[in-house]
């Protein structure tokens, strides 16, 4: 699975050359169902390729179109989709994202990239990740309450003890000493040390050098919860030299492997429930406690001046809600409409967006945990 964090998302709402194609495909997951997914990729691509030569050039369409047709072609991926695609083009850029959670079918050529059904599903309260961790494999997974997938581990994070290691391993019967007179501090290597002694220097090492890959390649660019899945005697010493600050407390105390990606995504649910609930109730708190000096609101006209003005520090957005209309990014004036498409002109999503390029946070909230009852809860830098 091809992970999609929040500086992804931030580089999409860059300003970039036009035009910007943002296509939109729900997928799915097994036979026989997906086997219409690539029918209807190719079905929208003629599509914008009838739109965009209304505009541009043929020779300057094609080129923009040849990955999209590639991706078209790659029978991996249709073959192991998950619920939702999207994917972005444009000159000198193109990149895609499977995704946990379906999306509306969508193709555009713009300005700039329509990334509102990605913030819906980027910035959802009940995200979290999973370190599963063992001598044999070191594992990452993403989910939510519904779903769990496993990620493709970057490079940079070892795989196995022996990988984090290499030629530091631990050589048997062996210990390493370094000692200051006499010797230069020189390493002298000596044969009393017992094959439990030369595991565990092995395995604080193994685990310093997960931790310290971990925290650098996913924790940081998601900012998600992480939850350590291991045997139970691995959780103390994990976390005793952890020193990631999105590792939850709680753990899944079972070898990973021995899980079904259902069962291991229960567990993982248990764990993160008191931590989500908590922090909707957090958010909540603060948002009352801001409206009550002056500092939040929950008005659409308000908030949308606040917005573009960089102003609003969080915003709380309800889930499965919609306002049909526009946000004028420029000035904060908004402008509702009951005809627009709410899978593509939501103000809801434009304040989002808003918030998300002013370097603010966008949180989605289940309704039945909303505090306002528009839709919306800003809380205010100043």
């Amino acid at each position: 699975m091809d992970s999609l964090d929040n500086s992804q998302l931030k580089d999409l709402l860059k300003q970039r050359e036009s035009p910007c194609i943002s296509l939109y495909l729900p997928t799915h997951r097994h036979y026989p169902e997906n086997q219409q997914d690539p029918i209807r990729f190719r079905n929208q691509l003629k599509e914008l390729e009838s739109s965009l030569k209304k505009k541009y050039p043929a020779r300057q369409v094609q080129p923009l179109l040849e990955p999209f047709q590639m991706l078209a072609s790659d029978g991996h991926l249709w073959s192991n989709n998950l619920d939702g695609l999207a994917v972005f083009g444009g000159p000198d850029f193109f990149r895609f994202y499977r995704l946990q959670r379906p999306v509306p079918e969508l193709a555009v050529a713009a300005d700039s990239f329509h990334t509102k059904p990605l913030l819906r599903i980027l910035q959802s309260a009940d995200r979290y990740q999973i370190l599963g961790l063992s001598r044999e494999a070191v594992r990452i997974f993403e989910g939510n309450r519904d779903v769990l997938d496993e990620l493709e581990p970057t490079e940079e994070i070892p795989k196995t003890l022996t990988e984090a290691l290499g030629e530091e391993l631990t050589e048997p019967h062996q210990t390493v000493a370094s000692y200051g007179k006499g010797t230069g501090g020189a390493p002298m290597h000596h044969g009393h040390g017992s094959r439990a002694e030369e595991a565990d220097i092995d395995m604080e090492r193994y685990f310093r050098a997960v931790d310290r890959a971990v925290l650098n390649h996913v924790s940081r660019p998601s900012a998600l919860p992480l939850i350590l899945a291991a045997l139970p005697e691995n959780h103390g010493h994990f976390h005793k030299l952890s020193h990631n600050p999105f590792l939850l407390e709680e753990g899944i105390k079972v070898n990973p492997d021995s899980l079904s990606l259902e069962e291991l995504r229960e567990h993982a649910w248990k764990v993160l429930l008191p931590h989500y609930l908590k922090r909707l109730a957090q958010l909540t708190e603060q948002f009352e406690e801001a409206k009550s000096k002056g500092q939040g609101s929950q008005e659409l006209s308000k908030v949308a001046e606040a917005a573009v003005a960089g102003r609003v520090a969080t915003l709380l957005i309800e889930a499965e809600r919609h306002v049909p209309g526009h946000l004028d990014m420029t000035q904060g004036e908004i402008q509702l409409d009951d005809l627009a498409d709410p899978g593509v002109d939501d103000l809801l999503d434009d304040l989002g967006q808003a918030v998300l390029k002013m370097g603010g946070e966008v949180v989605i909230v289940p309704g039945d945990h909303m505090p306002s009852p528009t839709g919306i809860a800003a809380i205010y830098r100043f």
